[in-house]
């Protein structure tokens, strides 16, 4: 098992989803994505001007998808945006590439990510998908004070202490 964590600018409901009975992560975080497998941990942190705070955490729980599998997949239907719905969880949606025949993909319109973030998205390769998650939203939780070495700058943290029994998850 290992544990990333990474510094959240924002939190829309976008990166990560946690909508739908799963958390996923489809876009940003590129290398954690690429590298991510069964049993791995990713925890996101809320920016320092709003006090470090653990926002979600999600183990992943299912071989990681890639761009092709996710937008197959029925499960993952409700996670496309539908930008004209009142209701943030409809309009977030984290599944917004389609593929096309020549093996390219298309965007779909979303108010989150324009073609500028296309590539870096699709670097990652795959989506984090996780029933097994915790998502504190934006105001966070407290990060306990032996598991602040999660907080880091830029970029994402990787290769924690094997796994503890701490705070929120066993």
């Amino acid at each position: 098992m290992r544990l990333f964590s990474y510094i959240m600018p924002h939190d829309s409901g976008f990166a990560p989803n946690p909508f739908w009975g799963y958390c996923t992560l489809a876009c940003c975080k590129p290398v954690i994505r690429r590298t991510a497998t069964i049993g791995d941990w990713v925890v996101g942190i809320s920016c320092r001007s709003r006090g470090n705070r653990i926002v979600y955490a999600m183990e992943v729980t299912e071989i990681p998808s890639t761009y092709e599998q996710y937008a197959a997949d029925r499960r993952f239907r409700r996670k496309v945006p539908h930008l004209t719905n009142k209701e943030i969880r409809y309009r977030c949606g984290d599944n917004i590439y389609r593929p096309l025949a020549d093996g390219s993909f298309e965007q779909l319109p979303n108010p989150s990510h324009g073609e500028a973030e296309m590539q870096h998205d699709l670097g990652g390769r795959n989506v984090l998908v996780s029933d097994d998650f915790f998502y504190f939203g934006r105001d966070g939780i407290e990060v306990p004070e032996d598991l602040r070495v999660l907080i880091g700058g830029r970029g994402h943290k990787s290769s924690f202490p094997k796994r503890r029994s701490i705070g929120f998850w066993n």
